[in-house]
């Protein structure tokens, strides 16, 4: 497993190669410093074009969850616990985590990414209590 998936983005697929390899990276400005997520032509704050990739902490704070009753794609089975993290180095993300986390979960509670094997084929970012 641990592929790529097959379908990306030009700006994306540097993103998923790393992930495939277990240290995600994103898109960094090199003018203003500012990591980016998801990945995209232009800076938000500068608009330089210019960036490069870096590896990411994995480190990051829960700030909104839900969970999903239903199933709706058969490799999210139900019940199926959906996380918006702000990473550390300021981008958000949604992403998932393990059902059994539930009772843990709170406001702010700081988590860790690791990766998963999709059902699909490839590996995807999820999080985990610290």
């Amino acid at each position: 497993m641990s592929k790529s998936p097959r379908l990306y983005s030009p700006y994306d697929a540097p993103m998923w190669e790393s992930i495939a390899e277990g240290q995600m990276k994103l898109q960094r400005c090199t003018e203003s410093g500012t990591f980016r997520y998801p990945p995209g032509p232009m800076c938000p704050v500068s608009m330089s074009m210019e960036y490069e990739w870096t590896p990411i902490s994995g480190k990051a704070r829960i700030i909104a969850w839900t969970v999903f009753h239903r199933q709706y794609l058969p490799a999210y089975p139900a019940p199926h616990l959906v996380v918006a993290v702000q990473l550390e180095e300021g981008p958000i993300m949604v992403s998932y985590m393990d059902h059994a986390e539930l009772e843990q979960i709170k406001l702010d509670a700081l988590v860790t990414m690791i990766y998963a094997d999709h059902p699909d084929g490839y590996r995807v970012p999820k999080f985990t209590l610290n």
